[in-house]
């Protein structure tokens, strides 16, 4: 009896540990250091395709608000670079954007020739497993000497995280089963 208990006691913190490690979100700043803007040519399609989005990640879009918006807009008027009917405007200058499901969430500048000229990013939160780091990836230097990640370099520690998270549950369902 004791020994189920235990076995019960163990799941259920396995579970909560499970939650709370799946809530953690990756925040990205779009453009990394130099935000949102049209100064410095920076390319937005080539930063976004270097990021694994996940749901519940979100996207920090930084700018000068006197110069620049930030538009949620469909596929189409993204293509055209169409601002005239958005899905949701961002004005702020600090607008942090929570993705709330998988697929393409298209983003632009609305103010003119601004999206003309590249200010725009198309955000893929794709359908994908989460595996573990191989061993040759993990840092082989000491964790006091290691800084922490960067905002755009947390992916990869996140996605472990939730592998741990998922192990986690696989555990606590496996431990409950033979409870």
């Amino acid at each position: 009896m004791a020994l189920a208990v235990e076995k019960r006691a163990v799941a259920v913190l396995l579970v909560l540990y499970a939650f709370l490690e799946v809530s953690i979100a990756a925040v990205y700043k779009v453009g990394d250091s130099a935000g949102w803007t049209i100064i410095g040519n920076i390319d937005y399609k080539k930063w976004a395709t270097t990021k694994t989005f996940q749901v519940g990640d979100i996207i920090l879009f930084e700018y000068s608000p006197q110069f620049h918006n930030v538009m949620q807009v469909t596929h189409p008027e993204y293509q055209a670079c169409n601002a005239s009917a958005p899905i949701t405007t961002h004005k702020t200058g600090n607008d942090s954007i929570t993705i709330t499901n998988h697929g393409h969430h298209y983003f632009l500048c609305g103010f003119p020739g601004h999206c003309q000229a590249g200010q725009k990013v198309d955000i893929n939160v794709l359908h994908v497993a989460v595996s573990a780091p191989t061993p040759s990836a993990l840092p082989s230097v000491p964790a006091a000497a290691t800084p922490a990640p960067s905002p755009s370099d947390a992916a990869p520690l996140y996605a472990f995280k939730r592998l741990l998270a998922n192990l986690g549950w696989t555990l606590a369902v496996f431990v409950c089963g033979f409870a």
